[in-house]
């Protein structure tokens, strides 16, 4: 055995013990345990605390469901079916094609896309709420998510509802290019044509908030909260630091800082939002319900429909 063979032959023998070694994300996927600050945590035990850690108070990501199920209360909302436009629209390929990745990221949420809208009432009030989840390609957007928020803001519209969005998410998804950049547009044009109809449109920031989403349809509610130790930004940290050149704070981007900074209205734990927006929607409905009483019948706006190219 010459030396290239020995060396190889122990490089296999380190990579088979390092798989017995350490589990896989699949596994660790689908354990009973998660980790914080002091280390491993039952996530049974953390279910019973919203997902928040009793320790540190962090709030862990939840999914979609999860957070229609805190906000409304379980099987108390009607989850709605949105649209889903053409998968792949490029041919994306790198290590994967775009369409495997999707499936596994289906698989992996039990969702169609990265975004689902309900419809309930909190305070016997009726509502329109969107959610990202982040285990659906880092929650990034393309055109179905586009698409669902779209959604949402119409049937709010059509409705003379309020909107209310948890937004997270990393930005506008890669493999869609020019189409998922198309979305910030969209989405944006979505929430004027909210405001123009005088409803609500609340935005949670979740963590982490990045992005196209911060730059587009994120930054523009009528209210903002968040939870805390979120992370709200455009670019990252360290491109910031390396472009200004100077020792940024080590909150820098949390959602203490933002709310200290004016972007963010208020903090709010997880486990005092429900109240939180029924307050608030109280406030802003009995308003809005002064403005428009002396106004005759409406009709309300549609919302322009995806071109081809988008679709």
């Amino acid at each position: 055995m010459n030396w290239i063979t020995k060396i190889k032959s122990i490089g296999d023998k380190i990579k088979k013990n390092l798989k017995k070694k350490f589990p896989t994300k699949e596994e660790i996927a689908n354990s009973d345990w998660t980790s914080c600050c002091k280390g491993p945590v039952l996530k049974k035990d953390l279910e019973e605390n919203l997902w928040v850690c009793n320790s540190c108070g962090k709030h862990h990501r939840i999914s979609c469901r999860q957070r229609f199920d805190l906000l409304f209360g379980k099987n108390r909302y009607e989850i709605l079916e949105t649209p889903i436009p053409a998968e792949d629209p490029l041919n994306w390929k790198d290590t994967k094609t775009y369409k495997e990745r999707l499936e596994l990221a289906k698989k992996k949420t039990g969702q169609n896309c990265a975004v689902m809208i309900a419809k309930g009432e909190i305070n016997e009030i009726p509502i329109t709420v969107g959610a990202v989840n982040f285990d659906f390609i880092g929650g990034s957007f393309g055109a179905a998510e586009t698409e669902a928020f779209i959604y949402g803001v119409q049937d709010a519209i059509d409705n003379s509802k309020p909107f209310c969005f948890f937004a997270s998410g990393g930005g506008q998804r890669m493999f869609e290019s020019a189409i998922a950049l198309a979305g910030m547009t969209r989405t944006t044009i979505a929430v004027n044509e909210l405001k123009k109809n005088n409803l609500p449109y609340i935005v949670i920031f979740v963590d982490p908030c990045a992005g196209g989403l911060s730059a587009s349809f994120a930054m523009l509610g009528d209210i903002h909260f968040a939870e805390p130790g979120s992370l709200i930004a455009f670019a990252g940290k360290r491109v910031i630091q390396a472009t200004v050149k100077e020792e940024l704070s080590p909150d820098f981007q949390t959602a203490e800082f933002v709310e200290k900074h004016g972007f963010v209205d208020k903090v709010v734990n997880r486990k005092d939002l429900t109240n939180e927006v029924g307050k608030l929607l109280e406030i802003l409905l009995k308003k809005n319900s002064e403005v428009n009483s002396g106004l005759s019948n409406e009709t309300s706006t549609n919302i322009e429909q995806p071109t081809k190219a988008a679709s």
